[in-house]
Order: structure tokens, then C-alpha cells, then sequence
């Protein structure tokens, strides 16, 4: 069940890092379309979040560097969330016009979810 559960996360986090990628290149080119958090745009964040805890995962390192960077970035999705849904934020948006703070919000709650059941069912 363990390998099962590590390669749902290897998907989810090649997934988040395509979706963010394509938003870091769109900021890269063309320049603000994500939010910006302290003059950073939320995407690079974002993207970090993904593939430092993936690189994490991957070396089997420490799992409170995991959970760091994939709290942080499921707070930051969180309140994206929230904004855009009460209309005082406009996140970036999919081709079918899904805000992408959803998105990251629904990925970050997985890798958090299926990495606490891999650590339960390994030390059980």
C-alpha cells in the first residue's frame, strides 16, 4: 500500500509542478499574472513548495522540511481561496476558467493527507 501511495504523491506533485511551471513561465514572459506576496509572485512560491518537499520525498529526508513547504504553500492556497471566492482576489485561472488557487488548494491538501497516512501506516 506504501509504494501505491508514494507514487499517487510522485503524481500530484508532477501534476502541481506542470501547472505552476506553466504560470512561471507565463510570469517570466509576460509578467503579473500571479499575486504577488511581500513583492514575490505567489507562483514561484508556489513551485517551490513543490519541488523542494518532492526532492524531499524523493531522498527520503526530513519530513518537518515536507510539511514546512507544504503547510506554507497550502496556507497560501488557502487564502487565495477564500479571497477569490468572497471576489476581493482574482486568481489565475485554467483555460476552462478554474481559479488555480482551487487547484493548488485541493493538490496541497493531498500531499499533506496521503504523506501523514504513508508516515501512519510505516510506523504502525
Amino acid at each position: 500500500m506504501n509504494t501505491i501511495l508514494k507514487y499517487i504523491l510522485y503524481l500530484i506533485f508532477l501534476f502541481g509542478i506542470y501547472g505552476a511551471g506553466e504560470l512561471v513561465y507565463k510570469e517570466i514572459d509576460y509578467g503579473d499574472i500571479c499575486p504577488k506576496i511581500i513583492n514575490i509572485p505567489a507562483c514561484y512560491i508556489i513551485m517551490a513548495c513543490l519541488v523542494i518537499p518532492l526532492i524531499n520525498h524523493l531522498i527520503k529526508g526530513s519530513n518537518r522540511i515536507y510539511f514546512i513547504f507544504t503547510g506554507l504553500a497550502w496556507s497560501i492556497a488557502t487564502y487565495g481561496s477564500i479571497m477569490q471566492f468572497s471576489k476581493i482576489i482574482e486568481c489565475p485561472k485554467t483555460a476552462e476558467g478554474i481559479p488555480m488557487c482551487y487547484i493548488s488548494f485541493v493538490i496541497f491538501s493531498l500531499l499533506i493527507l496521503l504523506k501523514t497516512v504513508e508516515l501512519t501506516r510505516t510506523n504502525a
